[in-house]
């Protein structure tokens, strides 16, 4: 009965989440919002209705899902793009990413958070939402030089901000000195990085022979669950592994046609398992403890991201426009960010449910006000170029 169980919660769990999904497309809301929004009513802190067993696989499920979403980051960085606005990109998201950390860190260390927290926290800001960022600019229909930089933007931000999510989790969550944080820090970086060299150089030459040009499905998802594996056998970041691996092949495999295409049909099943146990292992006590803390963090990831691209819009040389609007545009925040909060729970146990719960509610704030912003800075901008 158990398993029967299981299988028919399963089979719900996917209908439901088409249904959000078009539901989404309705209301205008972006579907992650809905699946969130619907895990949180269906889940623990709601009706209860998901069986216990299946938020179990909640870890499993996630890092499959995440590790996908690694390897379609990674393929965004083709040298093509890097080459087209390399300078406007590189300045914009090293500054805006480097400043959203330090002025959410900042602020919440200064009002009283552990500093270890505050700095996993700042780091988790750092992430945005590639999906929505890309539909937005898809539905916008203007093609300019701020719509450009945007995509290259979102493309790399996320890689800084898993390389700082990464460092800082290694400073944290260990109690040794500075050195060995550091060479704990290096191992998985630096380890995650190699792991998918390791993985990307054979399936960059191997993949999309035995169907010329595209690889096939399993040969897609085998790649995906060895790397996954792998990181966590040598206790390497599957996120950095997965994007380095996803940027090997897409730079390296000259005979692929659609290098990343069997991941991206098979990743949104997996996307809607990870985001409705996400929410429905929300903890919604733990968020009310937070308080003022809450919505401080809140305002400052915006604050942080209007503050930034000021700095790294003048830095790169773009038009005042540009620079007023660049931090509106890049509030959305998703998958990532839900990915990277899961793997700092799991490190730092005591804070697991503070930093879910916080990470989960800024998503939906993100993702309900992220997207209309972003297409009003696409126009506002466009308007002005014109």
């Amino acid at each position: 009965m158990e398993i029967a169980e299981l299988l028919m919660a399963l089979g719900v769990l996917f209908l439901a989440g088409l249904a959000a999904d078009q539901a989404g497309r309705f209301t205008r809301l972006p579907r992650v919002t809905m699946l969130l929004l619907l895990g949180l009513v269906a889940g623990q802190a709601g009706l209860d209705l998901i069986p216990g067993d299946l938020i179990a696989w909640f870890e499993i499920l996630s890092i499959v899902a995440l590790t996908m979403v690694a390897f379609l980051l990674g393929g965004t960085l083709t040298r093509e793009t890097l080459a087209r606005h390399g300078r406007a990109i590189l300045v914009l998201s090293v500054v805006i990413a480097g400043g959203t950390a330090l002025v959410v860190a900042g602020g919440l260390t200064a009002i009283g958070v552990d500093w270890r927290l505050a700095l996993v926290l700042g780091a988790i800001a750092t992430a945005t939402d590639p999906a929505a960022m890309t539909d937005v600019i898809r539905q916008a229909g203007v093609k300019i030089g701020f719509t450009e930089t945007l995509k290259g933007i979102v493309a790399i931000d996320d890689v800084w901000g898993l390389i700082l999510f990464s460092l800082v989790l290694s400073l944290v969550s260990q109690s040794s000195g500075p050195g060995e944080m550091l060479a704990g820090a290096a191992h998985d970086i630096l380890g995650g990085v190699a792991l998918g060299v390791v993985l990307g150089v054979p399936a960059a030459l191997l993949t999309g022979r035995l169907t010329p040009g595209e690889p096939q499905q399993a040969e897609a998802i085998g790649i995906v669950f060895l790397t996954a594996g792998l990181a966590l056998w040598l206790e390497v970041s599957f996120l950095i592994a997965g994007m380095t691996a996803g940027a090997v092949v897409v730079n390296f495999a000259q005979h692929h046609e659609r290098a990343f295409h069997e991941i991206e049909h098979v990743q949104w099943p997996f996307m809607i398992l990870f985001f409705l146990l996400a929410g429905a292992t929300l903890e919604v006590e733990a968020l009310k403890a937070l308080g003022w803390a809450g919505l401080l963090y809140l305002g400052l990831r915006m604050l942080a991201r209007v503050l930034g691209s000021f700095a790294g819009g003048w830095l790169a040389g773009a038009s005042a426009a540009e620079r007023r609007w660049y931090g509106p545009a890049l509030l959305p925040q998703a998958g990532v960010a839900v990915g990277i909060a899961l793997v700092a729970g799991e490190a730092l146990p005591e804070w697991s449910g503070t930093i879910m719960a916080l990470t989960i509610a800024s998503t939906v704030v993100f993702e309900v006000v992220g997207p209309p912003l972003t297409l009003l800075a696409i126009r506002r901008v466009a308007r002005q170029d014109g």
